[in-house]
């Protein structure tokens, strides 16, 4: 895989920018073969993870199967990919533990979410706001839905339009966020703020290649919910080796990995 070295940049006083590189579009496929590597290396703590992570897709499906109506959707969908980055910090120690030559254990990785608990619970805060804060406006957008008769497509155009662009411009956003700060956060212990700043600016540097893998990531969770949930099982531990993978291409070290 080609890759070409950015130098290190800061943004602003309060935060640095570490270097990233940049990698091949297409990489998201080789992230994902190597993620099934990982998960056979160590089935049973991903399994673990999986079928605990399962029952969150489960809840928003009984939701929203019992609410009535269909308006819950959106909003659980995003709630569910606000809660995945964080959920997913146990599964990158299992990852890193393997790229080490360990035999990844349970409680390794549960202890791996108070290994920077300033950073990493700090990083689970700001996705919380941030669903707070989307929970308030999808209440605003369902002013918007018709509620005389029966509406048609046309009669619920402005609400479907507007609803969507918000809902991808802050899914966007969160992408962004959360791509390689809790990858950051796990291993390199450094401030919330260069973590953010970091994965956002290697992001930006590698929009072809994470135009990709954000496009893969909603493929799978598609069909993490086609299945009605079962599917995550084996979803949620592959995206976040994956994920992990995604952040050993990306972030630049001092010393040359080799985890292939």
């Amino acid at each position: 895989m080609k890759m070409s070295t950015h130098t290190e940049t800061q943004h602003a006083d309060f935060a640095r920018c570490l270097p990233c590189n940049q990698v091949d579009t297409l990489a998201a496929f080789h992230w994902l073969k190597l993620a099934w590597n990982d998960l056979r290396a160590a089935p049973l703590v991903s399994l673990i993870y999986g079928l605990v992570f399962s029952l969150i897709p489960a809840t928003i499906l009984y939701m929203t199967i019992n609410s009535g109506t269909h308006l819950v959707i959106l909003p659980a969908i995003v709630a569910f990919a606000l809660a995945g980055p964080v959920f997913a910090v146990g599964l990158y120690d299992v990852a890193w533990q393997l790229e080490k030559g360990q035999r990844p254990t349970l409680l390794h990785s549960l202890r791996s979410m108070f290994r920077n608990p300033v950073g990493e619970w700090g990083f689970a805060i700001v996705l919380t706001l941030v669903m707070i804060a989307w929970m308030r406006l999808a209440t605003l957008l369902h002013a918007l839905y018709p509620t005389l008769g029966q509406p048609s497509l046309l009669d619920m155009a402005p609400f479907l339009a507007f609803g969507s662009l918000v809902g991808m411009v802050l899914m966007v956003a969160v992408f962004a966020l959360s791509a390689f700060t809790p990858q950051i956060c796990l291993e390199r212990k450094v401030d919330l703020m260069t973590a953010i700043v970091s994965s956002v600016h290697a992001v930006r540097t590698n929009f072809p290649a994470m135009q990709v893998w954000a496009a893969t990531i909603l493929a799978l969770v598609t069909l993490g919910f086609a299945t009605s949930a079962l599917g995550f099982i084996l979803i949620m531990p592959l995206l976040s080796f994956a994920s992990w993978h995604a952040y050993i291409a990306v972030i630049k070290t001092r010393t040359q990995r080799h985890y292939e």
